[in-house]
């Protein structure tokens, strides 16, 4: 583990999200609006860079930065899928209610039951996102349904 994060540590938000050291990230969506401090943390933690929508191998899990105006949701969880190892996770980043581009997450959970997903958990990650884990259906019974 990273000497800077203590996987104890609940009030961290990437141990919320359950990275580990050397795992690939694969970030989408990515635009000014971004939680800067949050991209930095995770690449701190992980040891490793964001690789973005152009990266073409197998990621440990996807990181997807989705608006209300970004275009269809399911379209963007479908393309997530693409390079995401067998059990990987997508963490679904939206705008929290009440700011701009935010999504309802029953538009959140129709989108995932279209491409697929099943939505186990949702936190309030960082000041203006919230983020929704999202599994295929073989990582989701796996772990009951629960992180």
């Amino acid at each position: 583990m990273s000497a800077t994060a203590d996987p104890a540590d609940k009030s961290n938000p990437v141990t919320r999200l359950g990275f580990e050291e050397g795992q690939i990230i694969q970030e989408l969506g990515y635009d000014d609006d971004t939680d800067h401090e949050l991209r930095e943390r995770i690449e701190e933690f992980t040891g490793t860079d964001l690789v973005d929508e152009d990266y073409d191998d197998v990621a440990d899990a996807v990181l997807l930065w989705h608006r209300d105006d970004d275009g269809d949701l399911t379209d963007a969880l479908v393309d997530a899928l693409e390079y995401l190892a067998e059990g990987g996770l997508i963490w679904l980043m939206t705008p929290k209610t009440g700011r701009d581009g935010h999504i309802e997450a029953s538009d959140i959970n129709d989108a995932a039951k279209t491409a697929g997903l099943s939505q186990t958990s949702s936190i309030n990650i960082v000041k203006d996102w919230a983020a929704t884990r999202l599994a295929t259906k073989s990582t989701a019974a796996k772990s009951g349904g629960k992180r």
